[in-house]
């Protein structure tokens, strides 16, 4: 066989490795399809198992690129929200995009890529936010909006106008939809900190498109003004709702919006998709099924307790893991003291600190009523 298309890369066995590794719980929920060709199939689940036949001989190289991308592509949807996502993050944003000029490959990675807005994030996200009617906003999103990008801008390079609309419309129908849901969240009494939540993922999305752009070969205005900088210095687009979210991100929510790092060596949190981390500050509900999860012993629940005791010391300014500590000690008082007694002596004594202790004994009503008024204080503004 000659080169593999993926040559230089992460093989699609390795892959597979990382996906059992960060998400044993999925391999299940894994079905294997029938179709001999992976870039024909419609989801994610079905991809995984069936990433063997990408080795198949008789595939020709363009054939190879295209399987590999929806291999990339369903790996980086299950982990992406994981602890220890894959790191294929740049191949299906612009490298992938980059090794080909056939327009018919192209176009069926595009169409793969656009049947993949349809993937349900059950099973692999915690950090999504219902909108009503207008569906959910997630990081996922994002990710989603980062590979149309990409594809968008290939189109462009290559001439392929009409693929290049057909991307371009998928992207701004994505950005409107999720400008909308903002809008609509900040709107509803009641729902100012699934507001925060969707103001943190339409950020983040908004970044997501930008790192898509970077690998544009051809800049055109046009799109550039359609979707780049939604949460920097384009302020008319989408009513500026990216702008308000970005306002709302910057007021306290930045310093949560970090990689998660001192949780990503804690095996025991891959035991189960119910422990998968949500939109952070907002941690007390899953420091309270950190506490009771059947999964966990209470020497896991100790080397999470000791990461998020770290986690505290390590990432300034952050919240997010002074609020699961306090949910865990709240919901299981017992279990606390007893996990504290198994934990390291430096956590110990990170455990021990007058302000740590002052942090996780603010009760969570209280807590949440200062994010709650920021959101207010930003829906009069906006009226």
């Amino acid at each position: 066989m000659a080169e593999a298309a993926w040559e230089g890369w992460i093989a699609p066995g390795t892959l597979w490795e990382q996906v059992c590794n960060t998400a044993p719980y999925l391999t299940a929920k894994l079905r294997r399809a029938g179709a001999r060709r992976l870039i024909a199939l419609d989801s994610f689940q079905a991809v995984l198992p069936g990433l063997g036949s990408i080795l198949n001989a008789d595939l020709t190289t363009e054939e190879q690129l295209e399987d590999y991308f929806a291999v990339c592509l369903s790996c980086h949807y299950a982990t992406v929200a994981a602890f220890v996502p894959t790191d294929v993050d740049t191949k299906i944003r612009g490298l992938i995009w980059r090794k080909t000029r056939d327009r018919e490959s192209l176009r069926r990675m595009c169409d793969f890529a656009l049947r993949a807005a349809g993937w349900s994030v059950d099973g692999v996200s915690a950090r999504t936010i219902h909108a009503g009617e207008l569906g959910a906003v997630s990081g996922h999103n994002g990710e989603w909006l980062s590979v149309m990008c990409g594809a968008h801008g290939r189109f462009l390079a290559v001439g392929d106008e009409e693929y290049a609309e057909k991307s371009g419309a998928a992207i701004e129908a994505e950005l409107w939809r999720e400008a909308r849901a903002f809008e609509w969240l900040l709107k509803t009494p009641g729902r100012e900190i699934d507001a925060l939540k969707a103001a943190s993922a339409l950020t983040h999305n908004a970044g997501d498109v930008d790192q898509g752009i970077s690998f544009w070969e051809r800049r055109r205005a046009e799109s550039l003004a359609r979707f780049g900088r939604l949460a920097h210095e384009n302020t008319g687009a989408y009513g500026g709702w990216f702008q308000v979210a970005a306002r709302l991100y910057k007021d306290g929510l930045s310093a949560e919006g970090h990689r998660h790092y001192p949780l990503r060596g804690v095996k025991g949190l891959r035991q189960s998709g119910d422990l998968l981390l949500p939109v952070s500050p907002f941690l007390d509900d899953w420091g309270s099924l950190v506490a009771r999860h059947p999964a966990l012993s209470n020497e896991d629940r100790a080397e999470i307790v000791d990461a998020l005791a770290k986690g505290c010391r390590k990432i300034p300014g952050q919240a997010g893991y002074y609020r699961a500590l306090a949910g865990f000690a709240e919901t299981v008082p017992h279990v606390f003291a007893q996990v504290q007694q198994l934990v390291p002596n430096s956590a110990r004594k990170e455990l021990r600190d007058p302000e740590l202790r002052r942090l996780i004994a603010i009760p969570r009503a209280s807590f949440e009523s200062a994010w709650r008024k920021k959101v207010e204080a930003q829906r009069r503004s906006n009226r």
